[in-house]
């Protein structure tokens, strides 16, 4: 797999298309020519009053185009921003990413939010705040977005005020590849699995959790050398973390291992 650097200047939709190739899943050219096809055809949905436009922006979305979510939820197809916009299903984020840009070409601005185990959007036209799903376009009240939070993380969880403040298009992206990433370990894809820890340690070097997941995939690839680089890294700059103990163990049992990985 040849290397990929990525920039802080992300365009969308064409980072992620590169990002896809570069995995292995989705062509860029296949991708483009789908997205410049549908991004096309939506300012025939431009009208003066805003609100209506929106409504008219979704309505043409989910009803005429079909978008909607993927049975195969948590697949690499799912996460693949190309794939969402060739076969026009997707998870929340990627579904979340394509309305977004067309509502870009309505001149709407629709915000990402990325709630625990989910991305919702946010539109503010004339003082009206609405937050809606990606994965059908309904509306969503603050309550059903604690719902969701509480869904993912348990009953007794609060919602942070930050979970409705929109993030840059660099988190959004990493989002993207952790999605990618958990879609290539459930498919026992672990070589993109790995790619996608390079690549996301490119933008977050001190996430120390990347390093554990990235131990884990280069054990299932016989990778022992890097796995217990990986694991060495995370002992030596957590360690206070609760589950330390637990990463020193594991340390242990690879010292007994044979590298198989060519």
């Amino acid at each position: 797999m040849t290397t990929l650097t990525l920039k802080d200047d992300i365009q969308l939709p064409d980072t992620a298309f590169e990002i896809s190739q570069h995995l292995g899943f989705s062509k860029l050219e296949s991708a483009k020519w789908a997205w410049l096809e549908i991004a096309g055809s939506v300012l025939s949905r431009y009208v003066v009053d805003r609100h209506e436009r929106l409504d008219g922006l979704l309505h043409w979305f989910y009803q005429d185009l079909g978008f909607c979510v993927r049975e195969s939820y948590f697949s690499v197809e799912a996460a693949d921003l190309g794939a969402c916009i060739t076969t026009r299903q997707g998870n929340s984020t990627t579904l979340a990413t394509v309305l977004m840009l067309l509502a870009k070409q309505l001149d709407l601005e629709l915000e990402p939010l990325l709630l625990p185990g989910t991305t919702v959007l946010c539109s503010k036209i004339d003082g009206k705040t609405r937050y809606i799903d990606p994965l059908t376009g309904d509306d969503l009240t603050r309550h059903e977005l604690h719902v969701l939070v509480r869904g993912e993380l348990g009953n007794g969880v609060g919602f942070k005020p930050s979970y409705l403040k929109p993030v840059s298009l660099k988190r959004l992206i990493s989002r993207m590849i952790h999605e990618l990433k958990a879609g290539s370990i459930v498919s026992h894809q672990f070589e993109p699995a790995m790619e996608c820890c390079n690549l996301l340690l490119q933008w977050h070097p001190d996430d120390l959790n990347l390093n554990r997941e990235r131990a884990f995939i280069a054990q299932q690839l016989g990778c022992i050398s890097v796995a217990a680089a990986d694991l060495k890294h995370f002992v030596d700059n957590s360690p206070h973390d609760p589950v330390i103990e637990l990463v020193k163990m594991q340390l242990k049992e690879l010292k007994g291992k044979q590298e198989v990985y060519h």
